[in-house]
């Protein structure tokens, strides 16, 4: 079971479309679960509006359920009210017994793994928000979609289970996220930051390599899953995730300690880089 809340002018803006705010808030609660390992079944969603509107609901629900039927859940209820707009849902799943992906079984000596590719989140985001700005209209639309249109690694987190000691998804950032992990399992890490998987788009975006690095690190809501793997289990990773198409990349090994290490092209790297707080002003 999860539950997430999103927020107008908080996680996503309020005139953004709201096929795409439906994708992201339903999106983002089953990356949970994907994250546990677990099969998606039911969410329940609770909508607080200012006012009853007939055009945003109908873009909304072409969304929230296209993206339901997907992965077969059922909206089983929830609630309605009048108040600024946000949205909070709840899924529930399953998960055989004993075999649920936790952010507590990693080991020092595990190598530190990724779905997908990282940043492409962030970038769209600072493209809505017009901190910054191409020139490529194509381009800027691939980026804004992967921000609010990221698909949760149900049957990724399904494949892992047997596999992963820890699994979360990257909704705050891989520097942000990684910690609960080390901190569950009382492990540090190190970051190989030039192994960080980045899309084409995203070097378009930020040519400068260290700056998309730095994105690929901080970025959120990218909804793809970090996990971590014992040494007897790295071949197997390849061959679970091949049939879900899924690639997975080892960016990284936990050693003893607390906290993490940055390195670039074997040269320690001293960035100051966090997350997304959610109570930052």
């Amino acid at each position: 079971m999860s539950t997430d809340s999103l927020v107008a002018g908080t996680h996503f803006l309020p005139e953004a479309d709201p096929v795409r705010v439906a994708h992201k808030a339903l999106a983002s609660n089953l990356s949970d679960l994907a994250a546990m390992g677990a099969t998606p079944a039911w969410v329940s969603l609770a909508l607080t509006m200012p006012e009853p509107d007939e055009t945003w609901l109908a873009g909304f629900c072409q969304g929230f359920f296209a993206l339901a039927e997907y992965y077969n859940v059922q909206l089983i209820g929830g609630d309605t009210t009048k108040g600024p707009l946000s949205l909070t849902l709840t899924v529930q799943g399953f998960v055989p017994q004993g075999k649920a992906l936790t952010r507590c079984g990693a080991q020092s000596g595990d190598w530190i793994y990724v779905t997908g590719t990282l940043g492409d989140s962030a970038a769209g985001l600072a493209l809505l928000l017009g901190q910054k700005s191409v020139d490529d209209a194509a381009l800027a639309e691939t980026l804004i979609e992967r921000h609010y249109c990221a698909q949760p690694r149900i049957l990724a987190g399904q494949a892992l289970r047997g596999i992963a000691s820890a699994a979360l998804d990257i909704s705050d950032g891989l520097v942000s996220d990684l910690g609960h992990i080390l901190k569950r399992s009382g492990v540090a890490a190190v970051i190989e930051v030039d192994k960080l998987p980045l899309s084409e788009e995203l070097r378009r975006f930020e040519p400068d390599a260290e700056k998309a690095s730095q994105l690929a690190l901080t970025s959120g809501e990218e909804y793809e899953l970090c996990f971590t793997v014992p040494e007897v289990n790295r071949g197997a990773v390849e061959t679970a995730l091949a049939h879900c198409g899924v690639k997975a990349t080892c960016v990284g090994q936990l050693r003893p300690g607390t906290g993490i290490t940055l390195f670039n092209a074997g040269e320690a790297v001293d960035w100051q880089l966090q997350g997304y707080d959610h109570f930052a002003e």
